[in-house]
C-alpha cells in the first residue's frame, strides 16, 4: 500500500493536485497511521529544492492537514471514548490505562502531544486518548498547532536540504531525508531514555534524603532533652 501511494506521489509531485495529496495524507496519518505522510512531505521538500513544489506552500499544507487530522482523532476518542470510560469497570486494566493517561496529561499537560507527533503511532494514541479523557479542547488546539506546525517544517526542510545536496538525483535526496529523520526520531528517544532515568535517580536520591532525616530527627530529639532539663535543675538550684 505503502508503495502503491509513493508511486502515485511521485507521479503528480510537479502538479498542483500535489497540495491536495500532502493535505489528505496528513490529515489521515493522524488517526489512520498506515499512510506515509513523513515520507511525502519529505519527497515534496526534496522537489522544493529544484523548484518544482514551493516550500512554504507545503509545510502550510502539511501543517493543516495535520491539524486537521489531530482534532478528529480528538473528537474520535471524545465520541467513542467516553462510553468507553464509562464501561471501564473501577480497578480494571482497562480503567487504570485511563487513569494513568488522565495523570501524565495532568502532569505534563499538551507537551505530550508535540513530542508524540515525532512517534509514528505515537500521535494518533495521544490523540485519541486526550479526547477519551477530555482533555480542553482549546489547550488541545493550542498544542496540536505547535505540534502540526513544527512537524510541517521539520519534515520539509529535511526534504528540502537533502534535495539541495543532491539536485540531479532527488532520489538519493529522499533517502537521505528519510535517513535523517529516522536518527532524529532514535536521538529524541534516546534523550527521552536519558531523561526519564535521571529523574528516577533524583527521585531515589530524594526518597533517601527524606528518609534520613526522618530517622535522625528522633535523635536529635533525645538528645536535646537532657540538655534541657540540666539547664533548668541548674536554674531551680
Amino acid at each position: 500500500m505503502t508503495d502503491a501511494i509513493l508511486e502515485i506521489v511521485h507521479q503528480v509531485m510537479t502538479s498542483p493536485w500535489i497540495y491536495l495529496v500532502l493535505f489528505t495524507l496528513a490529515a489521515l496519518d493522524a488517526f489512520i497511521p498506515a499512510f506515509p505522510s513523513e515520507s511525502v512531505v519529505i519527497m515534496a521538500g526534496v522537489y522544493a529544492a529544484s523548484g518544482s513544489t514551493s516550500l512554504p506552500l507545503v509545510v502550510l499544507v502539511a501543517a493543516l492537514g495535520a491539524f486537521v487530522g489531530d482534532h478528529t482523532s480528538y473528537f474520535i476518542g471524545r465520541g467513542a471514548g467516553g462510553r468507553l470510560l464509562q464501561r471501564a469497570r473501577p480497578g480494571s486494566r482497562k480503567r487504570a490505562a485511563f487513569d494513568w493517561a488522565a495523570r501524565t496529561l495532568g502532569e505534563r499537560g499538551g507537551l505530550v502531544l508535540v513530542v508524540a507527533r515525532y512517534i509514528p503511532g505515537g500521535r494518533t494514541a495521544v490523540t485519541l486518548t486526550m479526547g477519551t479523557v477530555g482533555y480542553p479542547l482549546r489547550s488541545f488546539s493550542f498544542f496540536a498547532a505547535i505540534a502540526a506546525l513544527s512537524w510541517g517544517i521539520y519534515s520539509a526542510l529535511v526534504g528540502y536540504l537533502g534535495g539541495m545536496a543532491f539536485e540531479n538525483d532527488p532520489i538519493k535526496g529522499v533517502l537521505l531525508g528519510l535517513g535523517f529523520a529516522i536518527s532524529v526520531t532514535v536521538v529524541v528517544e534516546l534523550v527521552r531514555y536519558a531523561l526519564r532515568r535521571s529523574r528516577r535517580t533524583r527521585g531515589a536520591l530524594a526518597g533517601e534524603g527524606r528518609r534520613a532525616r526522618t530517622t535522625s530527627a528522633p535523635e536529635a530529639t533525645r538528645s536535646d532533652v537532657p540538655s534541657s532539663i540540666s539547664v533548668g535543675e541548674g536554674g531551680a538550684d
